[in-house]
């Protein structure tokens, strides 16, 4: 089955001209050579075969030899936690946390007007700290677990309440006989699910009643993440795809597993998944009184600028973390994480620059965010100079979402969540299928139906661009699906019961009072 980086070196090279940015003087063309792909880090070797034992000879005869035995694959009994790797996916997951307390609060903060500051740093603490309780309490096991005859779709209950998980059970990484602990999984993964939910506040922003924000936070993930998350990433497993045929580790997958499609680490399931449903909330729960009338603009950029490198750094444990060990791997996502914003400001800058006549920080900021959003499903795919050229290539498609086509079609995503987080997701998600291919200096796939228990080591699986970025499609569709039918439907019961839109009068004085009878600011 092919889910992963390839464990062979692959030493490919691709040449690609970039051409700049034309304005008054043109930025040139750019020639960038890629490197060759990283080789995964070989997996320990499968304990040495017992030696053969040769029977006594009968008089007169000589004894036949006893075949060698056969080496076995380990088992998730027998796999034992590295340190480094425990050590690494904790770090991992603190980074994530940093990212949504305070970096996602303080970059949503300083977006919205100055009286509902609080406001939205409340809403997201409260969003996050929820997502985290019920994400222990029954997410995890509708994520990770078996779901019997809805496999496809959601997992069971059986590790409701972490019921089952403790200090001695383990998890898979992405290499046959490679565990962590499963506790340093689910907190992995519960920072997701937290900052996934609280993504979403941005296309409401400024007008949703506090009770909204709170049914929200426990229905949305419920509903449409748990399942998201399983159709993306639930299958057999390194040991399990190596020990089985393709077709029955396909059918125990998730729906969108099922379909080929690659996310190393949430393009379908955090970007696309909360984008789309920001936009429903938004379309649902109407503009912001005076919206298109009078000035919006944000209240603190300084503060918009502070969030956004808390959320850079904290996604260096978001993608390299996705890659579940400390190896070459995890290096690759992490250069990946580097460039890719890197490009995608420059590129947003450049454009403001040629077309607005002046550079903003709000650009360098939404396109740092754009970057990051186009790699996350590439991370560990993509070589350097794929992820690079994704940063250039993302951001005048979002910057173009959240100015021109929200302009002529008037709606309120007050935080440009759709215009980037699910624009920027979609571009990302169909140009993995293009850059992971190693000729073009990708990682590639790796087909665990090859692995070999002598060494543990799996063959490179053959590249098809066409059916790669067919099953890239498929997958972007399959989300906008779910998350758009059903969180229109959550944002329309909100609204039906009266919990969506905070009154006339609660906007105009400001949320911050009116819904917590605080200020972030004293005069």
């Amino acid at each position: 089955m092919i889910k992963r980086p390839s464990s062979t070196r692959a030493r490919s090279w691709i040449s690609a001209s970039l051409l700049g940015v034309a304005a008054a003087a043109a930025l040139g063309l750019a020639l960038f050579t890629s490197t060759p792909s990283l080789a995964q880090d070989a997996a320990a070797a499968a304990p040495a075969a017992a030696e053969a034992v040769t029977a006594a000879p009968a008089p007169e005869a000589t004894a036949a030899p006893v075949a060698e035995a056969a080496p076995a694959f380990p088992t998730l009994e027998t796999s034992v936690p590295d340190k480094g790797d425990t050590t690494w996916m904790l770090f991992s997951t603190a980074a994530v946390l940093l990212m949504t307390i305070p970096g996602l609060a303080l970059f949503y903060g300083g977006l919205v007007r100055s009286k509902n500051m609080v406001s939205m740093l409340t809403q997201v603490t409260v969003v996050a700290s929820i997502g985290m309780i019920i994400w222990a309490l029954w997410g995890y096991s509708m994520a990770f677990t078996d779901g019997a005859g809805l496999n496809a779709y959601v997992g069971g209950f059986s590790k409701a309440f972490l019921n089952g998980v403790t200090t001695s059970t383990v998890a898979e990484s992405f290499s046959v006989g490679v565990v962590i602990p499963e506790l340093a999984f689910v907190m992995f993964q519960m920072t997701f699910a937290a900052i996934t939910a609280a993504l979403v506040l941005g296309g409401v922003a400024e007008r949703m009643k506090m009770i909204g924000v709170v049914l929200f936070a426990i229905i949305w993930p419920t509903l449409v993440y748990y399942p998201m998350a399983h159709m993306v990433w639930w299958w057999a497993g390194p040991i399990g795809a190596a020990q089985q045929d393709a077709a029955a580790t396909v059918a125990g997958a998730g729906l969108i597993w099922q379909q080929g499609a690659l996310d190393f680490a949430g393009g379908t399931v955090v970007h696309i998944n909360s984008g789309i449903a920001a936009l429903m909330g938004a379309l649902i729960a109407g503009p912001r009184k005076g919206y298109g009338k009078e000035s919006m603009a944000p209240h603190s950029l300084p503060l918009t600028l502070a969030g956004t490198g808390m959320l850079w750094f904290g996604w260096f444990g978001f993608n390299a973390g996705s890659n579940l060990e400390s190896n070459a791997y995890a290096a690759l996502a992490m250069i990946n994480t580097f460039l890719a914003p890197a490009a995608a400001a420059v590129s947003w800058v450049a454009f403001e620059w040629i077309f607005k006549r002046k550079p903003t920080l709000l650009g360098a900021a939404s396109g740092l965010v754009a970057g990051l959003v186009v790699v996350t499903p590439m991370a560990g795919f993509a070589g350097p100079m794929g992820a690079l050229i994704s940063g250039l290539v993302v951001s005048p498609i979002c910057l173009l979402f959240c100015s021109a086509v929200k302009s002529a079609l008037k709606y309120d995503d007050s935080l440009d969540v759709f215009g980037i987080h699910c624009v920027g997701g979609i571009t990302g998600a169909i140009l993995t299928g293009l850059v992971v291919n190693p000729a073009w200096g990708g990682a590639g796939v790796v087909d665990y139906t090859t692995c070999k228990a002598a060494t543990l080591v799996c063959d490179v699986a053959a590249y098809d661009m066409v059916a790669q970025v067919t099953a890239q499609a498929k997958g972007v569709v399959i989300t906008l699906l779910w998350s758009g039918i059903l969180s229109a439907i959550i944002f329309f019961v909100l609204k039906l019961i009266g919990a969506l839109r905070a009154s006339e009068e609660s906007e105009v004085e400001g949320l911050d009072i009116a819904d917590h009878g605080e200020r972030a600011y004293h005069n």
